[in-house]
């Protein structure tokens, strides 16, 4: 017996249900080995040597690129956005709710690879920014550094060393940053997913709105962008309050 409501999945009894997750789980599985093939092409992949004695900031001063690594053999990047005198709030917020799930890097560390974020800000506005935020990954200033150090922000990047030299191996960006950011993961598993427009949905399920809606909001929990609202997580951190300035200095954007 199926019954159905408006913007709802239908109503069936275990045994059918069962049968229709068995189906779904085929899929999954051919989809979890499809991207276990992907992750062995990225294991083989080139890759290109620079120099890792270039200089980057942080909170001792400049240091060369091959202390990021920490003495472990690899090092995961995260290129963090950056605008130039905007206030906490008016930070990137993607940027924000990636670096947000990557707090804590034990297991990673583990495995013997390094984290760290890099951005284009200066210093002394990305140290407060940090404080504020109560990250404790390593953070540094790459104003200024070419890449594959330096460059466009927002992207995920991973490197080699041997010794003194360093490596570049992979480079994503977009939604090849969604691993990391496992909210996506478990929003999927929803009935209702990510709530965003351009997700496939059954007929009557809610439109959803623009993609990222849900990432910046005021103090209620309301999506919004403007003078009262900021980046999700930022509201988690004590004392965060409606600001009445945002984005760049005498700048909207």
């Amino acid at each position: 017996m199926t019954t159905t409501q408006s913007g709802r999945p239908p109503v069936v009894d275990l045994a059918t249900w069962q049968a229709a997750r068995d189906e779904l789980l085929v899929r999954e599985k051919a989809h979890t080995r499809e991207g276990d093939a992907l992750a062995a092409a990225r294991r083989r992949l080139p890759m290109v040597e620079f120099d890792g004695t270039v200089e980057v900031v942080g909170p001792d001063g400049p240091v060369p690129f091959l202390d990021l690594f920490q003495g472990r053999e690899e090092l995961v990047v995260y290129k963090h956005m950056w605008y130039d005198g905007a206030p906490h709030q008016g930070q990137c917020e993607g940027c924000t709710m990636t670096t947000w799930q990557l707090r804590d890097t034990v297991y990673v560390n583990a495995r013997g690879v390094s984290f760290a974020v890099v951005t284009t800000g200066r210093w002394d506005e990305v140290a407060a920014f940090v404080a504020f935020m109560g990250y404790r990954q390593p953070w540094y200033s790459v104003r200024g550094v070419a890449e594959p150090v330096g460059g466009a922000m927002g992207y995920l990047t991973s490197f080699l060393r041997d010794g003194d030299r360093t490596f570049l191996t992979y480079s994503t960006t977009g939604r090849g940053n969604e691993p990391v950011a496992g909210h996506f993961g478990v929003l999927d598993r929803t009935p209702y997913g990510r709530g965003e427009a351009w997700e496939d949905k059954p007929e009557g399920w809610p439109e959803g709105d623009h993609a990222c809606w849900y990432w910046r909001s005021d103090a209620d929990g309301n999506p919004t962008w403007g003078p009262t609202s900021r980046p999700v997580p930022q509201w988690t951190r004590p004392g965060a309050t409606p600001e009445q300035t945002l984005g760049r200095l005498g700048d909207h954007s």
